[in-house]
């Protein structure tokens, strides 16, 4: 008799360590459900995003130099005084075409910037609804999707700009200029409570942020209970992430090479990461105990019924036995006549 296979190192972890096992959980949830994939399509999109939004910022920026001649005039001076000779007047006449082009740049760059950010948000919802393990309802309409997909993408639009406003107001350097406003001293250890308190009101802003992304922007909403744990998880690791990144790109841009592809590589993998942090944060708060208790449980499958039908040719050797008795009884009983005659 063979032994039982004894558990290894990791199952021996996971039974005695519970965050260990849920980890696993999250891990196993986050692989079956493809989060790299959806996490590459997620920063496909945010990438390819960010082209037309800059048409449209050169398009804002046009009208803008458009309607003040003074100041237009100010930066072609700084061109000038910046680049000198030849190339200087042709950067001056490339940002007059350009301003002179601002409204075919700016419905490009709307109409292109809207189509970009549908995909970037029909990707991120079907990412979230995986996550959570949701089960796809009556399917919508096209029309009803995209409008569904606009509204979510308006939605966190404002949440994104709420979120950066406050982020400023938490600045350390508008700390400061508020409490000078309002007469508080200067001390020694200012700087670092201003640091402190910085670093705390950032941290509950992301919070509160992929709080709502966890549990919003799924195609089937889920209670906000469920997703805060999550999102503080995603804020912690969010801001942790951030302090390495720009040590990271501090280092990296300060040589010609990293300072023209350092900002662009920089930028993909930041937004790849932040888009596994929020998946994994989805998929941590979809194997909690609750949540994996509600689960709906699907109904067995069907069973199959295979019909055997057995042919033999002869009697066989059940027809044989069962011939040789009744051959026997049948001599036994015409014995016994004979003998009474």
């Amino acid at each position: 008799m063979t032994e039982p296979a004894k558990p290894g190192v990791l199952d021996r972890l996971r039974a005695r360590f519970g965050w260990i096992d849920r980890v696993m959980l999250a891990q196993g949830r986050y692989n079956d459900s493809k989060g790299d994939f959806y996490a590459a399509g997620i920063t496909y999109f945010t990438i390819f995003a960010l082209f037309p939004l800059l048409m449209v910022g050169f398009a804002a920026g046009g009208f803008v130099l458009a309607n003040r001649p003074d100041l237009l005039a100010e930066v072609e001076a700084k061109i000038r005084g910046a680049v000198s000779g030849d190339l200087g007047q042709q950067l001056v006449n490339l940002m007059d075409s350009a301003i002179d082009s601002r409204t075919s740049v700016g419905v490009i760059g709307l109409a292109t910037a809207a189509w970009a950010g549908l995909g970037w948000m029909a990707n991120l919802r079907e990412a979230l609804s995986q996550m959570w393990g949701l089960q796809r309802g009556e399917p919508r309409g096209f029309l009803r999707t995209k409008a569904s997909d606009l509204l979510a993408l308006l939605s966190a639009f404002a949440a994104i700009v709420v979120t950066v406003a406050l982020s400023a107001l938490g600045n350390g350097t508008v700390m400061r200029t508020v409490l000078e406003w309002i007469g508080v001293p200067d001390f020694p250890a200012l700087g670092i409570l201003l640091r402190i308190a910085s670093l705390v009101a950032s941290l509950g802003i992301s919070w509160l942020l992929f709080t709502w992304v966890i549990a919003r922007l799924p195609r089937e909403s889920v209670t906000f209970h469920s997703a805060a744990r999550a999102g503080l998880l995603a804020a912690v690791a969010f801001e942790i992430f951030k302090l390495v990144a720009s040590i990271y790109l501090s280092s990296v841009i300060r040589g010609p090479a990293g300072a023209t592809f350092g900002p662009v590589l920089g930028l993909m993998v930041f937004a790849y990461i932040t888009a596994r942090l929020i998946l994994f944060a989805t998929s941590w708060a979809a194997t909690s105990p609750e949540n994996l208790a509600a689960a709906p449980v699907g109904p067995p499958d069907s069973a199959e019924i295979t019909t055997r039908v057995q042919v033999q040719e002869g009697i066989g050797v059940r027809g044989a036995i069962a011939a040789v008795g009744v051959g026997a009884l049948g001599a036994l009983g015409l014995s016994r006549l004979t003998r009474r005659r």
